[in-house]
């Protein structure tokens, strides 16, 4: 992660902001920088996410999967373990010890497939913020769960209607609200993406996962993996388990990006191994996004909620161009077989971002040697995917489940 200059990584990032908006940046970097320097805070961050969320998070030898595939030995980081069910709460628990330094009540966040939600409305109720989150219109209606219990736990949810309907507009919305409440307000975004100091910044929390692993891998195995695996949408999972390997050189890192209907259908996310992938700033930053011809950002599409987004981490942009990180995408049908394989083998439940690390793994284990030791980043579980796995492997009692259940509604009122 070569940084050139300050929110720069190469020739990506940097803090592209309206005139409004630069009180609220300085103050975020002034109280990050301070943050960063002071060995308190990261010790109470790690306290309290050991005696909350329940870190360390276990390293798993996926002995079934291992056997099943007849190549490398497989282990999964178990993020999905984390209370609220992924790795984002390791981000809004730092996010919101700086909001306490900050001396804010408020707290805002964006939200695709609804988990960083979840855990921005957890993480204001036992600080006792004040909480709104914003989230597309598409997306509400297939994460229905996470909303309900970003509800329970006070949150407001604002559904926006605007552009596409998903996470890039869902950005937009929570951007506007902060400009227009930046006295008490902090916006706790959820990715490694945005303007300067937040892809740093977000990376940082989450660094704690590659940390760990590390550790334990050599704990486990006596040396390194081979390769670590990790889903890309805007970057935070991946990011956060690839920092501990990043300077090791005999570890491969890849990347995996939402290849949804095929890569040649133009319907995916894939930024970074896609002819739609194109330099461009947008969101307060430059990095690579998904656009059309004309340079207009692209309709995304993927089986995942969380991996839809239009562009990627600058970060990761760079580490793309520094040959650092090796990206590849994979499609919904293969993702949704490696959900199906996981669960029948493993009794692990992976989300369908988590998946597609999943299913990029599954592809290459197979082709290496017995003695290679690989990771794979399970980013979150699946239990918020019900509907959508539901659907693609066409489960007719859930079916007429949910058919029976609309009917007693009905009835009911």
């Amino acid at each position: 992660m070569s940084k050139t200059r300050q929110g720069y990584y190469g020739e990506f990032g940097g803090m592209y902001i309206p005139e409004i908006l630069k009180t609220n940046f300085d103050e975020l970097i002034e109280h990050y920088n301070k943050a960063r320097r002071d060995p308190r805070f990261w010790q109470e961050y790690t306290q309290l996410l050991e005696s909350y969320s329940g870190r360390p998070s276990p390293l798993t030898f996926a002995e079934n999967l291992t056997k099943h595939l007849g190549g490398a030995k497989i282990y999964i980081k178990r993020e999905d373990l984390n209370h609220t069910g992924a790795h984002k709460v390791n981000n809004v628990i730092g996010q919101g010890l700086l909001t306490k330094r900050m001396g804010k009540k408020r707290v805002i966040a964006e939200t695709g497939a609804g988990q960083h939600g979840v855990a921005t409305a957890t993480m204001a109720a036992k600080f006792g913020f004040e909480c709104e989150i914003y989230m597309g219109e598409v997306d509400v209606k297939r994460q229905r769960p996470n909303v309900f219990w970003m509800e329970r736990l006070g949150a407001k949810v604002n559904v926006v209607k605007d552009g596409t309907r998903v996470l890039k507009d869902a950005i937009n919305a929570a951007f506007r609200d902060w400009a227009a409440s930046m006295e008490a307000t902090h916006y706790v975004l959820g990715t490694a993406c945005g303007p300067h100091p937040f892809p740093e910044m977000v990376a940082w929390f989450q660094s704690i996962i590659g940390t760990e692993a590390r550790k334990q891998i050599l704990k486990i195995e006596g040396k390194l993996p081979k390769r670590v695996y990790a889903c890309v949408g805007g970057g935070s999972n991946s990011l956060g388990v690839f920092s501990g390997f990043m300077k090791d050189k005999g570890v491969e890192l890849i990347g995996v990006e939402a290849g949804g209907l095929g890569l040649k259908t133009g319907k995916h996310a894939a930024r970074l191994v896609s002819k739609e992938g194109k330099v461009g700033v947008a969101q307060g930053m430059k990095t690579i996004f998904v656009q059309t011809k004309e340079g207009q950002m692209h309709e995304t599409h993927s089986i995942s909620a969380g991996l839809d987004y239009i562009g990627v981490s600058p970060i990761l942009a760079n580490l793309r161009d520094e040959k650092r990180v090796r990206f590849e995408a994979a499609t919904d049908a293969e993702v949704v077989e490696a959900v199906r394989l996981t669960i029948r083998k493993e009794g692990i439940i992976p989300a369908l971002e988590s998946a597609h690390a999943f299913a990029q793994a599954i592809k290459e284990a197979p082709k290496m040697k017995k003695s290679d030791v690989i990771v794979i980043n399970q980013s979150g579980r699946g239990d918020k995917d019900i509907f959508t796995i539901a659907d693609a492997l066409k489960d007719d009692a859930w079916e007429q489940f949910i058919i029976e259940k609309a009917e007693a509604y009905r009835a009911g009122r």
